[in-house]
């Protein structure tokens, strides 16, 4: 088995893994790196020019996952395109999500290779697309069957309890077999359950390590944070300011309004309207919709009926103040340029009255990860559209996250016992933590952290 990491940089970026096995080739992934512009943050699909990638597969729809899955679909015109049955309802809209961000930022940043693919182009693709239910084992080579002796190569998905339709990938041929987590979270969320991997056993791990570079504090529960936030929230709104949650509009906005629909219907927090992005509401509906056949909790929770959804879009509030003790909910996580939580961001931190309330990951190097690390009262560089940011409202921190913390993953490398890991989509602290870790707990276990481009044989 050789593995080729295509990622375009280090730390978490463009995740997407050429994986040879017994003669077959196939993709893990096809994202895009968040912090490149242009075919910068593409991974690396030359790499594998002159072998037939027979399947692309989608662990789940982050744009850090399958963000460029139509160029890649360009680059390997006879793979199949294989993902969850509930990514299978997403990615369509991710990406024409996509196209319209790349629209913009061409028009507004001058950046002339947006965009790196069109609706038009999604539209046709789309009919490649297969969604498969959790715990099927499928052939993704099928077609090519006979150059195998009648044997083909499975993969089969495992619920990886991260966003809706996030999946581990099993891969199996004749003699090996290769677990792939993608992001994983090993605890309950407010919907979510957590992963589904407790039968999982593999040679080769393929491993995500985000948390490894934070370590838990002693006493730490996850209802004390959300205690955290009730009070946070109640000290906002009691003066009259609003607070805004820059959230992921997959996953991170949905389990936001399902905590603040509990809350409230348990009187813990007023009754009031919720602004929302446009993509996070047409998620959260089908959120709605998936309920039922969904590893969650909360099965008649249906968003959409038991909150006052509004629609925020971009630019709706540049003429018009913002409404007292209100509470935003608004894509993108990260505070990334032409997005609503940029540019309500910008507007909310200059005054005293008003919060910024962080409830997951935030790259540093993106102006929500400036703006998390930034001093009250002191100008920094929040983006290029603000050059120059001086915050004064209040700002919190809330570990409220969908991966997996470093502990739960070193005990699911005792439960999966491989006889080698690669670390994957971390920061390279977070993967040193690992590296050092296993070589430690498990000197059997051969350790790879294998770089951007770079080849491995296992």
């Amino acid at each position: 088995m050789r593995i080729t990491n295509l990622n375009s940089g280090s730390g978490i970026g463009a995740s997407a893994w050429w994986v040879e096995m017994d003669g077959r080739h196939l993709l893990l992934d096809t994202g895009i790196h968040p912090k490149q512009e242009g075919r910068k943050g593409l991974p690396r699909y030359e790499l594998p020019a002159g072998h037939e990638i027979e399947a692309l597969v989608i662990s789940h729809c982050h744009h850090d996952h399958c963000g460029s899955l139509p160029v890649a679909m360009r680059h390997f015109p006879k793979a199949h395109v294989l993902m969850t049955e509930p990514s299978y309802f997403l990615v369509e809209r991710v990406l024409h999500n996509s196209v319209n961000v790349m629209t913009r930022q061409r028009e507004e940043l001058g950046i002339s290779e947006y965009p790196l693919f069109s609706h038009d182009e999604v539209d046709e693709l789309a009919a490649r697309f297969q969604g498969f239910r959790y715990n099927r084992e499928v052939e993704w080579a099928a077609f090519h069957r006979s150059r195998a002796g009648g044997v083909s190569p499975t993969l089969e998905f495992h619920d990886a309890g991260h966003a809706l339709g996030s999946a581990g990938v099993m891969v199996r041929s004749r003699d090996q077999t290769l677990f792939y987590t993608g992001d994983v979270c090993f605890h309950d969320q407010t919907i979510l359950k957590k992963a589904r991997f407790e039968d999982v056993r593999a040679d080769v791990l393929l491993m995500e390590t985000t948390r490894g570079n934070r370590e838990i504090p002693s006493g730490f529960s996850r209802e004390a944070e959300v205690d955290r936030l009730v009070e946070g929230l109640d000290r906002v709104l009691g003066r009259k300011g609003s607070v805004l949650i820059p959230a992921f509009a997959l996953g991170r906005t949905q389990e936001i309004l399902a905590l603040l629909a509990l809350l409230m219907r348990s009187g813990r927090l007023r009754k009031q309207p919720i602004y929302v992005g446009g993509l996070g509401r047409v998620f959260t509906e089908i959120y709605d919709l998936e309920a039922h056949r969904t590893h969650r909790q909360h099965t008649n929770l249906v968003l959409t009926e038991a909150l006052e959804l509004s629609v925020l879009e971009r630019g709706r509030l540049e003429s018009q103040s913002v409404p007292e003790a209100s509470i935003f909910v608004i894509t993108a996580g990260m505070m990334t340029e032409n997005t609503a939580a940029h540019d309500l961001g910008a507007r909310l931190a200059g005054e005293e009255r008003h919060a910024i309330f962080f409830v997951g990951y935030t790259d540093p190097e993106t102006p929500g990860g400036r703006l998390r690390i930034s001093r009250p009262g002191e100008p920094f560089a929040f983006s290029r559209q603000v050059p120059e940011l001086t915050r004064h409202c209040e700002l919190e921190s809330f570990d409220l996250t969908a991966h997996a913390n470093r502990e739960d993953l070193m005990e699911f490398v005792q439960a999966v016992s491989p006889q080698t890991i690669l670390l994957a989509h971390g920061e390279p602290d977070s993967i040193s933590w690992f590296e050092d870790t296993l070589k430690s707990r498990h000197p059997r276990i051969r350790v790879l952290r294998p770089g951007p481009t770079e080849s491995v044989e296992v």
